[in-house]
């Protein structure tokens, strides 16, 4: 165990130059794009048919009607259909592709795409360059970024964007659990407004349109 572990480290210095260049290509194409950028998340395992994919479709169409760009995971599911309606409808349509063993596997429908293999600069990026968040139906992976956003706006690390959960239905059990922490003491009231559920993605999109104007 000791000499693989000893390998492990030795190798973390060279492993500093990949993190570096994945931080530079990251920063270098996203903030050469003048579109706003919209940062959206949700399951692999939803593919066309389900009502989330739907329901990324219309929200990536949406976006791009209405001058937005989209930055997605760059994935199969709700995360193609997000870049899909984005490009069909001639939009910004970003991948932020993950190097995975499973599940991912980068879609067709991106003007700019990028693959990483360490998930903390994706997630940097997601965040970088982004003036909103919406949360569509996911498992592990999409509560990991949720939480990720909230508490970096929770803690004033990034500028409080609008944090978007689309359906409300879906995400019912989550908000009804944050009231019940919100009762515990474990979060502040004013917390649970970080996070704005919503019915539609013309309703997210209408809504985000005000708050930025």
């Amino acid at each position: 165990m000791k000499p693989l572990i000893d390998q492990l480290h030795h190798e973390d210095a060279w492993r500093l130059f990949r993190i570096m260049a994945e931080f530079v290509e990251g920063f270098e194409v996203l903030g050469s794009l003048e579109t706003p950028l919209v940062s959206v998340f949700g399951s692999a395992r939803f593919g066309e048919g389900h009502p989330a994919y739907e329901a990324g479709y219309r929200l990536g169409r949406a976006l791009a009607q209405a001058g937005f760009g989209v930055v997605t995971g760059g994935g199969p599911g709700v995360m193609e259909a997000v870049n899909r309606g984005a490009f069909e409808a001639g939009g910004v349509s970003v991948g932020l592709n993950i190097e995975l063993p499973h599940e991912q596997k980068p879609n067709r429908y991106q003007t700019h795409s990028l693959t990483l293999r360490y998930f903390f600069v994706r997630k940097v990026l997601f965040v970088r360059y982004a003036v909103g968040f919406v949360f569509l139906p996911g498992g592990f992976g999409t509560l990991d970024e949720l939480s990720e956003v909230l508490v970096l706006i929770q803690t004033e690390k990034v500028h409080p964007f609008p944090v978007y959960a689309l359906p409300k239905g879906y995400w019912r059990g989550l908000l009804d659990w944050m009231g019940f922490l919100q009762k515990q003491g474990a979060i502040d009231a004013k917390d649970l407004a970080l996070l704005t559920p919503m019915d539609t993605p013309e309703e997210v999109v209408e809504d985000l349109k005000d708050r930025l104007s």
